[in-house]
Formats: C-alpha cells, structure tokens, sequence
C-alpha cells in the first residue's frame, strides 16, 4: 500500500495539509500524519519514528520552521537522521520561517477563510510579496486577524490557498516534492538527490 507519510512538528501543520491534500492527492495513495510536540520533539524523537516505520511502500516527507535557525543546518540535520534511520525515500522541507509565511502569501485565501473584505488587495505591498523574508509572520498574520489561531486558523484557510502561488518559495518547493512523491511512487525519490 502506497502512503505518504508526514512528520510535523505540531498539530497546525497537520490540519493545514489535510486541507490542500484533496487538491493533490490521487487514488491509491494514504496519506499518514505522525505529529511532534515541536520541533524538538520532532527532532529527537523522528530517527526512533522513522525507524519503526516498515511500510517499503511509504514515502515521507518531514516539515519544519526555520524559525530562527539556518535553514541549511536545520536541513541537513533532519536528513542525516533520514539516513541513519535508513529512509531514503524522504524529503525534508523547512517553512520560511514559519507556516504563516504561506498563509501571508496569499492573503486572498486568508480574506475568503475570515470574511475579512480587502485584504487580498494588500497582497502587493513590499512585505507580502515574499513573506519567507518576514521575521515572524505569525505576528503579521495575527495584526491582520486578531482572531488567528494557529490550528483553527490553518483548518479555515487551507482549502482556500491556491497550490501554484509561487510567492512563498517554501511552500512552492512542500507542494512540488508532495507532486513528485505522488508521481514517482518513491521509485526515484531520495533525500540525497533534493537540494532546494
């Protein structure tokens, strides 16, 4: 059995990927969620997950904030432990700098989920263009929508969010390695091989 499996670091990330997977997924394939209680949790906890994970059919992909980590060292470390864990068909994907940045990147989504009428044509200023570049983009989600909260929030405004908007480089790169681990059926796939 075909499944693609995802290691997130909490519960908001769960729920805003069971909201953009209807749009993705194709017959065939289980989607399976295995949710840390952060990311440090995730951290230390992932290679033993992993690990006991048997499924040969499973294809994972983990995902992270940057918060304020490097994204190179907090990659490459998620990776080694793919490895170690002996998981090769695995892409590991880190949120600039966090899952709101692609929430920021399109504001029409956000405007659709909370009735909030006008936000959308604030999508132009500087900021909004590349949200990846904000320091904390659940500060300036939350100046938009006092009412945001991080799980809810992600259930309301993930059936909304356009799969092909490029303005948040990361969540471009999470929505294309989701299409190719539905179009490669892990025949090709392995963490060794992804570098963006």
């Amino acid at each position: 059995m075909r499944e693609l499996v995802f290691l997130l670091e909490e519960e908001s990330a769960k729920v805003m990927i069971e909201g953009i997977l209807p749009k993705l997924l194709t017959p065939g394939i289980t989607p399976r969620y295995i949710v840390f209680e952060g990311k440090q949790d995730l951290e230390k906890s992932m290679l033993r997950k992993l690990r006991g994970y048997i499924n040969p059919d499973a294809t994972f992909i983990i995902l992270r904030d940057q918060d304020s980590a490097d994204c190179k060292v907090v990659k490459e470390r998620l990776k080694q432990k793919c490895l170690e864990a002996k998981k090769t068909h695995a892409i590991v994907r880190i949120a600039c700098r966090q899952l709101e940045s692609w929430y920021l990147a399109d504001l029409n989504a956000v405007e659709k989920a909370f009735s909030k009428s006008n936000l959308s044509s604030r999508q132009n200023e500087r900021k909004f263009r590349h949200p990846d570049r904000l320091g904390s983009p659940s500060k300036e989600l939350k100046s938009l929508v006092h009412e945001y909260q991080k799980i809810n929030g992600s259930r309301m405004i993930a059936p909304y969010l356009k799969i092909d908007n490029t303005r948040s480089r990361s969540f471009y790169h999470f929505i294309d390695s989701i299409k190719k681990s539905i179009q490669s059926g892990g025949d090709q796939l392995t963490i060794l091989l992804e570098t963006q």
